[in-house]
C-alpha cells in the first residue's frame, strides 16, 4: 500500500470526479484510475461505485474515508514534525460551520473546548446551510455548527449524526441608527436557512410580504448587516452578528426577535478520539449571548 492511493482517494471522496482529482493530483486519468483500484484490490472492498455519476463512495469507501484521511494528516504532520526537530501536531477536527457561527460563535466555543480537552488542531469549512449538511452527510467532516429553528428541519437521522445544543440566539430586524424614512426589506435567497427563518419572522411580526430591495444570493447576513448600515434598507440579523453595532448605536431593534438554537451536529461514525473528545466537552460547554453588551 502507497500513500499517494490514500492521498488520490481523499481527493476523489472531496471532489466526486475522476477527472478533477487527476488534473488535481498532476496524473492522466487513467493512471489515477488505476491507483485506485490498486488500493481497493489492497483492501479487498469496493470503495467507489463507478455506475453513478458524480462518482460516489459505496458504504465501505464512507466508512473509509475518515481513516485514509486521518492517516494522511498524521503521516505529513509527523514528517514536518520531524523535520523541524518538533513534537508532532495536536490532533485535529473538522468543522463545517455557517458563515455566521464560524465569525461569532465557533472562535470562543473552540477555546472553551480545549480549556476541557487539551490543545486541538481545527480544519472549518465556513459556507451556506446547504453545503455544510452536505459536508457532514457525506462523511468528509466530524461535526456541523448551526442555527436551528422549527420551521427549518433539519434532515439527519438522529441516530447516525446525534446533536448537542450549545448557544442561543435570535433573528432580529435591524436598521441604520440615522437611516429615516420607509426603508425596504433587505432579503436573503428563499431557499437559504436564514431566508426562510426570515420569511417566518416576517409572518409572526405581521409584515406584508413583497419583493426585496436588495437580496442576497449567497446567504451571508454579513453582506446584508453591511447594506444595513449603509442605510439601504432593513434586515433581519442574527444578534450575535449586530451585537457591537447595536450596542454601539449604529444599528437599531426596529421590531420583535425571533429565537435560534446554536446547534452542534456529529457524524456518530467518527469514532476518534479527538472527535470523541469534543463530542463530551461539547456536553458541559454552552456559548450564551450577552442580550445587552459585548464580551
Amino acid at each position: 500500500m502507497e500513500l499517494k492511493w490514500l492521498e488520490d482517494f481523499a481527493s476523489l471522496a472531496r471532489t466526486g470526479s475522476f477527472s478533477r482529482s487527476a488534473e488535481a493530483r498532476h496524473v492522466t486519468q487513467s493512471a489515477f484510475s488505476r491507483r485506485i483500484r490498486a488500493l481497493e484490490a489492497w483492501l479487498g472492498v469496493a470503495l467507489v461505485d463507478r455506475s453513478t455519476y458524480p462518482t460516489t463512495l459505496t458504504a465501505e469507501g464512507r466508512a473509509f474515508r475518515e481513516t485514509a484521511e486521518e492517516a494522511v494528516r498524521m503521516l505529513h504532520a509527523s514528517r514536518a514534525a520531524l523535520q523541524a526537530g518538533a513534537r508532532p501536531s495536536a490532533q485535529v477536527v473538522s468543522m463545517a460551520a455557517l458563515h455566521t457561527l464560524a465569525l461569532t460563535v465557533f472562535p470562543r466555543w473552540f477555546r472553551q473546548i480545549e480549556a476541557r480537552t487539551g490543545p486541538l488542531g481545527s480544519r472549518l469549512l465556513p459556507d451556506d446551510f446547504h453545503a455544510c449538511l452536505q459536508a457532514l452527510a457525506e462523511g468528509g467532516y466530524d461535526f456541523l455548527l448551526t442555527f436551528h429553528h422549527p420551521c427549518v428541519p433539519i434532515p439527519l437521522d438522529p441516530a447516525l449524526f446525534p446533536h448537542r445544543v450549545v448557544g442561543s440566539d435570535s433573528l432580529v430586524l435591524v436598521r441604520a441608527a440615522g437611516a429615516a424614512g420607509d426603508l425596504p426589506m433587505l432579503g436573503y435567497a428563499k431557499d437559504s436557512f436564514l431566508g426562510r427563518v426570515a420569511a417566518f419572522a416576517e409572518a409572526q411580526a405581521g409584515l406584508a410580504a413583497g419583493a426585496h430591495a436588495h437580496t442576497n444570493e449567497n446567504a451571508m447576513a454579513e453582506a446584508l448587516k453591511v447594506m444595513a448600515l449603509e442605510g439601504h434598507g432593513v434586515a433581519w440579523l442574527p444578534r450575535s452578528l449586530a451585537l457591537r453595532d447595536l450596542a454601539e448605536g449604529r444599528l437599531v431593534a426596529t421590531g420583535p426577535e425571533t429565537a435560534l438554537e446554536v446547534r452542534l451536529y456529529r457524524n456518530a461514525g467518527h469514532r476518534r478520539g479527538a472527535v470523541s473528545a469534543v463530542w463530551e466537552a461539547a456536553g458541559t460547554t454552552e456559548v450564551m449571548r450577552d442580550r445587552t453588551g459585548v464580551d
